[in-house]
């Protein structure tokens, strides 16, 4: 589908992704208890103008990757799946920690969003990790395969957190931390990307 290989796997990957918890969640989740659905929403679009930027930003270097070395990329695909196993391992075998806070001043929830997203270390890793993964180059074509790729991406993100801000904003009175569930629920997500890198490795 316009040169991205295993679509399936890529939104499944995307959504999976934004199950972890990290600081655009954490983000999401107190702009919505201090202000509501409309500072969740205004967080989201924070977070989801952040990731385009990085998103981009990684797109370039993978498109400069591919038309000066062509030949690398199948190499680059395999380190890709790689990182993505390695990060289910982490998951798996992580012990149990305080979670990160995130500062957020009312009244500023989409800024802040934006800049805790953009200096997000890991993220702009990732995207250059994951892209790779699911481009075909026998039918890349170029600018439109990564349109397509990062539209899918800010439209799940999108349902994804403006979802999760309105189940936080019904229940932000009553929310406890199920910590047993949430290691859950962290493991059974390291296994999938475990799975998914050896899906992706495989010929």
């Amino acid at each position: 589908m316009l040169g991205i290989s295993d679509f399936g796997t890529f939104c499944a990957s995307v959504l999976l992704f934004l199950a972890l918890p990290g600081p655009g969640t954490f983000a999401l989740l107190t702009s919505t208890a201090q202000g509501g659905l409309r500072a969740g929403a205004a967080a989201t679009a924070g977070v989801l103008v952040g990731d385009q930027v990085l998103l981009w930003l990684a797109v370039g270097g993978v498109a400069a990757l591919l038309a000066a070395h062509p030949g690398w990329f199948g190499a680059i695909q395999y380190a890709g799946a790689a990182y993505l196993a390695w990060i289910g391992l982490q998951l798996l075998v992580r012990r149990e920690g305080a979670a990160a806070v995130v500062h957020i001043t009312p009244g500023h929830y989409l800024r802040q969003a934006l800049l805790i997203t953009l200096l997000n270390p890991k993220a702009i890793m990732f995207y250059m990790a994951f892209f790779p993964l699911f481009i075909d180059p026998a039918r890349h074509r170029g600018l439109v395969t990564f349109g397509a790729m990062a539209a899918t991406i800010a439209l799940i993100s999108a349902a994804y957190c403006l979802t999760l801000c309105a189940l936080a904003d019904r229940v932000r009175a009553q929310v406890r931390a199920h910590r047993r569930l949430a290691r859950w629920l962290e493991r059974a997500a390291g296994a999938c990307l475990i799975g998914f890198g050896i899906k992706l490795a495989a010929p």
